[in-house]
């Protein structure tokens, strides 16, 4: 059986936190899905697409021919529907710290009432990007800061571009 994760977010933009948990994810998975969640009611600083380039390419220079087991796809309904299309057997989320953790263990009970089949897997945030979000990038990088220690170095480019 193929192990396929789904690691759903806004990415919005992907930080190296994100990354981060994309490459302990292609260690224990066959393919990693990339959800990017795309909801009506919000207004994503990138669209879907640019959102979806970016991964690519920074998956690309990161991850090499690894790239390949990367699937970026959107998504707007309940994680476990998706994942279910996708054929994944594990959600993949990434744990920064306590609160993290108890918000995350609420969501994967409630993810297992669903879809009893479908694990959930929590990754610990490296210590080097545990302090990373997407809000705080666009907060700096909305500020004219400089971004380029939070975010890989396509994503500081986009983020200058579109600022």
């Amino acid at each position: 059986m193929k192990n396929i994760a789904l690691y759903a977010g806004s990415f919005d933009p992907i930080t190296n936190g994100h990354m981060d948990v994309i490459r302990q994810s292609l260690s224990i998975a066959d393919e990693v899905v990339v959800a990017v969640g795309v909801h009506p009611g919000k207004i994503p600083m990138f669209t879907f697409e640019e959102r979806a380039a970016l991964i690519f390419k920074a998956s690309k220079a990161e991850f090499k021919s690894k790239a390949r087991n990367i699937k970026v796809i959107s998504f707007d309904d309940l994680v476990v529907k998706t994942a279910k299309r996708e054929k994944a057997n594990m959600l993949v989320r990434g744990i920064r710290d306590s609160t993290d953790f108890d918000y995350e263990m609420s969501m994967a009970g409630m993810n297992s009432e669903m879809a009893p089949k479908l694990q959930t897997v929590f990754l610990p945030a490296s210590a080097g990007v545990r302090h990373i979000t997407g809000t705080l990038v666009r907060q700096i990088a909305k500020m004219k800061g400089d971004v380029t220690s939070f975010v890989p170095q396509i994503v500081a480019e986009a983020l200058k571009e579109k600022i």
